[in-house]
């Protein structure tokens, strides 16, 4: 699979991930589930023929070449100036989560580069095979044998390969087809079509999947109607901010605890307001930002004598008025940036009125539409 819509907030992990290494300078992190799928896979690999060593050997290099396929995408897109803020492995591929959506040509070879790892690893690992131990028999590549583990992983890169060729979201096939869609209409409707197209294709293969009694073509079709679904909420999400400025989406009308407050002062705003997160200031500067979470944390752990100084985060996301709303919305995740000029707090983005705003903008624009 190929990074996700839109990027998320910069340093944030993805919940349930765990683990870290770092390949070519890129952050990657392993969720839980991706252990129990290794652990269950390497279990059931073992039989009389393979060994649970070879079992274990085998779902390693699976895994490597998903890795290196995720790799792939990281690098093409350094490539074009795209950072990367971490890949993370998951039981049915990987995520690489870029810092920013790519251009439609960007997009072609960003997410192109990661089936072509595959066929690259596919063919090198079968030429190796052709000129160690002659034409490997590819027929027998579903028996499991301790001499048949390189065979396996070559023909196991060649189907990673072609089912993320498929032209379907969230498979790398997919963005292929909207990249090359975009470059002559613009990237929502790219994405819609696109996904028509994904929908389609997953209709055939539940089809299929309910004439076979396959369970696993059912789960594939679900997965792919999901992934369309999605990239074309996140794609039209990010259509109705383009172009806005945070000034246009900001709460204005909040309130603020100071330095010297108490956890129990929060808890009488939190619950006499309907705000969550509470700027706190200092003087006539912002000194830092107590969310609900830190706050019953706090008043769980010190109590409500504790001082908001000690609950606080103090490197919260801060955004000026006139910043692109695009780009502060990578900030505010599920949480708040505040709007700063100077050392003036003249505002709050949170994720709540950044949903507001679209739902306002989506309606004006269907009106506008129905109205011409």
């Amino acid at each position: 699979m190929e990074y996700p819509s839109p990027t998320p907030k910069p340093g944030q992990r993805a919940p349930g991930a765990f683990g870290f290494i770092r390949l070519f300078g890129v952050p990657v992190r392993f969720h839980f589930t991706f252990w129990l799928v290794a652990v269950w896979l390497i279990w059931m690999g073992y039989n009389g023929a393979q060994s649970i060593a070879g079992s274990a050997l085998y779902v390693l290099g699976l895994f490597g070449s998903v890795l290196l396929h995720e790799t792939g995408h990281a690098l093409t897109a350094r490539h074009y100036g795209i950072g990367t803020h971490e890949i993370v492995m998951l039981p049915l591929g990987g995520l690489s989560r870029l810092q920013r959506q790519p251009s439609p040509a960007e997009e072609f070879w960003v997410a192109l580069s990661g089936p072509l790892v595959n066929l690259v690893i596919g063919g090198a690992l079968l030429a190796w095979c052709y000129a160690k131990l002659g034409a490997p028999a590819l027929n027998h590549w579903q028996n499991a044998t301790d001499a048949n583990i390189v065979p396996r992983l070559a023909v196991a890169n060649l189907i990673l390969a072609f089912f993320n060729l498929l032209p379907a979201f969230p498979m790398d096939g997919g963005r292929v087809v909207r990249s090359l869609l975009a470059a002559r209409r613009p990237l929502e409707q790219a994405t819609r079509l696109t996904a028509r197209i994904g929908t389609a294709l997953a209709a055939l293969i539940a089809l299929y999947g309910l004439i076979s009694s396959s369970f696993l073509l059912i789960f594939v079709a679900f997965f792919v109607y999901a992934g369309a679904t999605q990239e074309v909420m996140a794609t039209t999400a990010q259509a109705l901010i383009h172009g806005a400025r945070v000034k246009e989406a900001m709460v204005t009308d909040f309130r603020t605890l100071n330095h010297g407050d108490t956890i129990r002062d929060a808890a009488d705003l939190l619950l006499a307001t309907s705000q969550q997160d509470f700027p706190v200031l200092s003087g006539p500067g912002v000194a830092g930002l107590l969310s609900r979470t830190a706050l019953l944390r706090a008043l769980a752990a010190d109590g409500p004598s504790a001082f908001v100084a000690g609950a606080m985060d103090r490197d919260f996301p801060r955004v000026a008025q006139d910043a692109s709303l695009e780009e502060a919305a990578l900030l505010v995740g599920r949480g708040c940036a505040l709007v700063v000029e100077g050392e003036t707090l003249v505002g709050m983005l949170t994720a709540e009125n950044l949903s507001e705003f679209m739902m306002l903008r989506q309606i004006n624009r269907q009106g506008g539409v129905r109205g011409e």
